[in-house]
């Protein structure tokens, strides 16, 4: 096998300078991106055929060369395969039917199969497609994250319907929850098995949560995807996301049992040192970096790699570029990181 810094990094391993991707890295700050969604139609319609999707997440590689790629695809095509209605609206995000309680026990999980083999026939065209070296990350959402969507119907600033939802009926939550953890674990040993090299699990909401709620709705549901999955792949490398988590990232680590942990970029990089001691970590530049560019952005990335750069760190954004990221910057990031 080719020498995957990423899959090395996830196995304990000190790599320097740290492998590097960024998320959201396939998206409307590239030209040639946004070309292809136009040709697609919709963004679901790039996302549901693997010939266009599986150009887009070849984009930033051919273009800076990242150390992985991220398959292109989307958290909630999870309630889409259960028929829940789900648009994109220009200008609003995702739009799906708010979920009741009394259709949680008429979801049929068995129609995900059917309706996410492109994604999976995505995922077997990268692994084909990228250069030996550059290691392919397989995604899905967190069961919490997926959840707050399919209850409120919508995003929202702090994910107020699905807390609600949660103190006012925790035992429908529970049951979502568990198969919404259940679907997503079979779905992320399908990619694993399609050729990606390993997978993260995006809990983009996790730091709206209590510290009660945190345990039973971000820390059970993605222990119960890692176990699954690992009952089927024993060796298979797990990220996990749970953004805004701050100190609970600890018991997190501890209590999942993913590989590395992913680090937004408030947590404070002293804290960040503390966690990659007990295994590696991830991110954590704050996105506004690297748009200002600059300075800031130089301050931020040697920040980040003096601090982590003896221990197993990958490289990554604090959450998502965004479509104002200068393609320039991105250079320079890099540059930066590896010391050209």
């Amino acid at each position: 096998m080719a020498d995957r810094k990423l899959v090395r990094v996830l196995n304990g391993e000190t790599v320097f300078p740290p492998p590097t991707w960024l998320m959201r890295q396939a998206g409307r700050y590239l030209p040639e991106y946004r070309a292809t969604r136009e040709q697609a139609g919709g963004f679901l319609d790039l996302c549901y055929n693997p010939d266009l999707a599986t150009e887009v997440t070849l984009q930033p590689i051919r273009r800076f060369g990242f150390d992985a790629a991220i398959l292109f695809s989307d958290i909630l095509v999870i309630p889409d395969a259960l028929d829940r209605g789900l648009t994109f609206v220009k200008g609003e995000g995702p739009q799906l039917t708010p979920i009741r309680v009394d259709e949680i026990d008429r979801l049929e999980p068995n129609r995900a199969e059917t309706h996410l083999a492109p994604v999976i026939a995505t995922v077997g065209r990268l692994r084909d497609a990228l250069p030996d070296e550059t290691t392919l990350i397989g995604f899905c959402g967190a069961p919490w994250t997926v959840a707050t969507y399919m209850i409120a119907g919508h995003g929202t600033p702090d994910q107020a319907p699905a807390r609600l939802f949660g103190y006012r009926h925790p035992e429908a939550m529970e049951r979502l929850l568990a198969i919404l953890a259940e679907m997503s674990a079979d779905y992320l040993i399908r990619q694993l098995q399609a050729g990606a090299d390993c997978v993260q699990i995006f809990d983009s909401w996790a730091g709206v949560l209590d510290e009660a709620s945190f345990e039973a709705y971000a820390i059970g549901p993605v222990k119960r995807i890692v176990d699954r999955v690992r009952a089927a792949i024993p060796d298979a490398k797990i990220i996990g996301f749970a953004k805004g988590a701050g100190p609970l990232l600890k018991t997190y680590r501890e209590k999942t049992g993913v590989n590395a942990v992913g680090l937004d970029w408030q947590v404070p990089l002293s804290f960040a040192k503390e966690l990659q001691a007990q295994g590696a970590v991830q991110g954590n530049l704050d996105p506004l970096r690297l748009i200002a560019g600059g300075k800031a952005l130089e301050e931020g990335v040697d920040r980040i790699l003096e601090t982590l750069k003896d221990g197993p760190h990958i490289f990554n954004l604090g959450h998502g570029i965004t479509p104002e990221a200068p393609i320039e910057h991105v250079e320079a990031l890099l540059k930066r990181i590896r010391g050209l």
